[in-house]
Order: structure tokens, then sequence, then C-alpha cells
């Protein structure tokens, strides 16, 4: 392996030995194509079978659910890096500073605001959704969902990295782990210098926090909220209540956390924090709305919404047919040239 991409990671209370991974999953006519984008690619086109398997339910074409995906997951992954770079360069504490090229050439390393793939995603999401004529609510209630699935795969490429892992622990942690990154750390190198010999600085794998947090958030959402789901939206705003507060905690285990300037504020927990209080304020206050209003009436269950639903599927078998008759039309214009070009022959042989 070469050092530059070689992880060696281990987790000596729960197993010896070391996990060898190379960053780069292969290299394509010179190109180095890496796990890390690999992983994130994985994440979010689970997200989009999911979603689509799911569009029905909430009165949604595969056609909206697509071109949201496309475009809001553009926005969203642009969003996340330039989200990360911003607040990496106004802290006074980071040395290195990104620049316009090394913002985009060195993504491979690492450096995703997930916040900043929120923010960006959505927006676009909902431009989209505009210009289709498609319901917002219900697919921010896709999405949400979507996030999460792509969250708890995407976490992964920070395992691959050796990143994203939280401060050390004094080596009892049952499943802390340690690395050839991780030890050349100064804040774990401090950590090991106080500790006994024989005794190890072992740090939180936070990746696999959020990872089960979010494949927890998304089981959670999928099999209870969307059971008791009263109002359109319900669902996206579950999701930033448990998104939030579940990176607010892990947040404040982090090293590696984006800063406020020059402030002790992490920008991860105060968003977090913050969008959680607020969409359980939502929360309620709708909850309390749609029970004094009866007449109130989801998307999916609006005539709007099926006339809507049997144009498209229409549509799509009308193209169908359309393809098919077009198919058998050239398939019976072949047989004619072929049985005139043999009539053709057959008269010169007499």
């Amino acid at each position: 392996m070469n050092d530059i991409y070689e992880r060696r990671t281990e987790f000596p209370n729960l197993f010896s030995g070391e996990i060898d991974i190379n960053r780069v999953a292969f290299d394509l006519f010179g190109f180095k194509v890496f796990w890390y984008a690999i992983i994130i690619a994985l994440g979010l086109i689970l997200a989009v079978v999911y979603c689509t398997k799911r569009g029905k339910k909430f009165g949604l074409t595969s056609d909206d659910i697509f071109d949201v995906a496309l475009f809001g997951g553009l926005a969203g992954f642009l969003g996340a890096r330039i989200f990360y770079v911003i607040f990496w360069n106004i802290n006074p504490e980071n040395v290195y500073k990104y620049d316009f090229i090394t913002t985009f050439t060195t993504i491979h390393d690492g450096g995703l605001a997930i916040y900043g793939g929120i923010i960006c995603g959505s927006v676009v999401g909902i431009l989209t959704t505009k210009i289709r004529k498609a319901p917002i609510l219900p697919l921010c209630d896709m999405g949400g969902c979507g996030f999460l699935i792509g969250q708890a795969i995407g976490r992964w490429g920070n395992f691959v990295n050796q990143e994203a892992y939280g401060a050390p622990t004094a080596g009892n942690l049952p499943w802390g782990m340690t690395g050839n990154v991780i030890k050349i750390d100064p804040i774990v190198e401090a950590a090991q210098a106080s500790l006994p010999a024989g005794e190890y600085a072992l740090v939180h794998p936070c990746f696999l926090y959020e990872s089960l947090w979010c494949a927890l958030g998304l089981a959670f959402i999928h099999f209870v909220v969307a059971k008791l789901q009263t109002f359109d939206g319900e669902q996206f705003l579950w999701y930033l209540i448990w998104y939030g507060t579940g990176r607010g905690f892990i947040e404040g285990l982090r090293t590696d956390s984006l800063y406020v300037g020059g402030t002790g504020i992490r920008v991860s927990q105060l968003i977090g924090f913050s969008t959680a209080l607020f969409c359980l304020v939502l929360l309620v206050y709708f909850k309390i709305k749609i029970k004094k209003t009866p007449s109130y009436v989801r998307w999916k269950d609006t005539a709007e919404c099926k006339e809507r639903m049997d144009r498209f599927y229409t549509d799509m078998k009308n193209e169908k047919e359309t393809e098919k008759a077009m198919k058998a039309f050239k398939k019976a214009e072949k047989e004619h040239v072929k049985t005139a070009a043999s009539s053709i022959f057959d008269d010169s042989d007499k």
C-alpha cells in the first residue's frame, strides 16, 4: 500500500489485529477513484431507490423524485463542501486555508459539512418542485428519510479516511478505536503521554455513533411516525428533530469540529440543537392546529393528487404502447424488405 493512502485502523478492546484499507478503490485510466466517493454515491443511490419505491404513498411520481434527487443531490454535495470550507477558513486557528482550486481538488480527503448539504439540497429541491409544480411538503417528507439513508451509509466514508473521530478516552472504552492517522493527532499524542505504559489513548468512533443514530432514526420515522402522521411535512420535522439532537451530542465528542470564527461555539452543535428545538415547537403547533381543523386533507388524499397521478401513469402507458407499436412497425418493415428482396432474387434465378 502507498503510505499516503494507507489506513490501518484498530479496535483493540474488541479484537486483535488491524483493519488495513487503501483509500483508493481502483485506478481508472490513471484517475484515482476513492472509497470515500463510492460510499457517498452508494448512499445517494439507495436513498433514491427507497424514495422511488415509496413515492406513491405520498402522491409523488418517479419523475418528481428523480428530478429533485438529481438537482438537489448535486446542490447538496456542493453546499456541504462550500459550507465546510467557509467555516474552516474563517477560523483563525486554522493555519491552512483552502482556495478556489483546493476546495474541489482535495475533497477526497474529506471535509463535507452535512448542514451545508441539507440547506443547499433542500433549497434547490424546493425550487425544482416549484418548477415541476409538484407538492413540496410530501417531497420534504421523502427527503428526510432519504437524508437519513445517505448519512447512515456516507459516514462509513469517514471510517475509510480515518476521520470524524472523537476525543481520546482512558483506553477502557470497549469500542474505542485507534489507527495510524489517529495516533499522530496532537490531541491523541498528548493523551497517550499521560497514560501508564501498556494503555492506549483510544478515541470515540463518532462516525459509527452517527451512522447508527441515523439508521435508528430511519426505522423510527418509517415504522412509527409514518403510521401516526397527520399532516404533510411532519416526517421532515421529525428528521430535523432526530438528527439535530443526535448530531448536537455527538459533535460534542469530536476533535475536528468547525467553529463560529474564533469562538468556542461549534457550528454543528449550534445548528443541531437550535434546529431540533425550533422544529419541535413547529411540530407541536401543527399537531394542535390540524387537530382543530377537521377539514384538513393530506396531499395524497386530495382529488388534485389523484388526477395528477392518473395523468402521469396514463401518459406512461401511452408512451409504452407507442414504443411497442414503433418496434412492431420497424420489425414488420424489416420483414417486408427481406421478403421483397427474396422475391427479387427468386425471380432472377428463373
